[in-house]
């Protein structure tokens, strides 16, 4: 399967202006905080908002051309939908809903309840096909909304933040459940989503998009371990600088230099991350052969697992990674001036 679609448009106080490339079948989960347009981004390539700019086609056949005024409806594009809250008609059953699609495209009712029932049993659900949406768990809704999606057989699914009505409880259970489904969809699958474990654990690839902007696209493993930009490394859980490489460091703005083992050339515009593992906190100046060390002062402190994250202000802020007995011998829950030290070799520097 491929999808090239350039989305134009402006919804309030939003400009989208993304170009979006799909080569094959997986999941592809396009990641980004509220606001940042995915959804909007979804109703576009599903036909639910028009161009005002831009062009979509998938596998080659052309779905819109803003300029060229042509625009496929949303029912003859061959498009799957899971929307955020299922929309599923209250007034049907499972099996009327997932029946829906093949029905109003013409299918005979025999044809249509056989498909439906297919898709019920690939989900799990034959058992419910007979009860409404009313009296359907959050996850047997879901699920059903998958169903409906793919009863039309489409080449591209497109679910909106299909885990955000979950408890926390069940979430991690239909994660699981969710990336068996799509893993078995022979096609791509579009998810859009602001959970960095949704995202890590269904994604094959992952999108990046900030106020309209796709700012960054690659493998979870690329992403986790090059990110550029602050929202992505805040989603991770790292600390991203930018600057310049000048004899051997890296110069942030504000002049402040991080020396690193293996910088790259002189005037090089670069990345540099520093695993919040590897910020060693002291109360007095260390000794030793820490090559960056600087003032600091702790602000805030936040358990995270079995480590707790202390938030350090300073000339270079950071997020330094210690353990309860560290932030006992250290007072750290008292706050109040640190030295900061970071090995060279614990920073990794990349290209801008």
């Amino acid at each position: 399967m491929s999808l090239d679609a350039s989305v134009g448009l402006r919804k309030g106080a939003l400009e989208l202006d993304v170009h979006l490339e799909v080569e094959g079948d997986g999941v592809v989960v396009l990641l980004g905080p509220n606001a940042a347009g995915k959804t909007t981004l979804l109703r576009a390539l599903a036909g639910l908002v028009p161009l005002e700019r831009g062009r979509v086609t998938l596998d080659g056949a052309l779905l819109e051309d803003a300029a060229a005024g042509v625009r496929v409806p949303t029912e003859r594009r061959p498009i799957g939908v899971v929307f955020q809250d299922y929309l599923l008609f209250p007034h049907m059953t499972a099996l009327q809903n997932v029946a829906y699609g093949p029905r109003s495209r013409g299918v005979p009712r025999p044809m249509a309840r056989a498909r439906a029932l297919e898709l019920l049993d690939r989900v799990g659900l034959t058992d419910i096909a007979a009860v409404k949406p009313r009296a359907l768990s959050g996850g047997q809704a879901q699920r059903v909304a998958l169903a409906r999606a793919l009863a039309t057989d489409p080449r591209l699914l497109l679910l909106d933040e299909p885990l955000s009505a979950m408890d926390a409880g069940a979430r991690a259970e239909l994660r699981r459940s969710l990336s068996r489904h799509l893993a078995s969809f022979p096609g791509t699958c579009l998810v859009i989503t602001h959970d960095p474990i949704e995202a890590m654990t269904l994604g094959d690839q992952l999108v990046v998009l900030e106020a309209g902007r796709i700012v960054q696209a690659g493998t979870p493993e690329e992403l986790s371990s090059h990110p550029r930009s602050r929202y992505v490394a805040d989603l991770l859980g790292l600390n991203l600088y930018r600057g310049r490489v000048d004899r051997g460091a890296v110069v942030l703005d504000g002049g402040r230099r991080l020396v690193a083992a293996d910088p790259l050339p002189p005037g090089s515009d670069v990345f540099a991350v520093i695993p919040p593992r590897a910020v060693a906190l002291h109360r007095v100046l260390p000794q030793g052969s820490p090559r960056n060390v600087w003032r600091g002062e702790v602000r805030d402190l936040d358990v995270v697992g079995a480590h707790v994250r202390a938030h350090v202000a300073g000339e270079i802020p950071i997020i330094a990674e210690v353990t309860p007995g560290a932030v006992a011998s250290l007072r750290l829950d008292d706050g109040g001036p640190v030295f900061v030290a970071v090995k060279a070799m614990e920073i990794e520097v990349y290209e801008a």
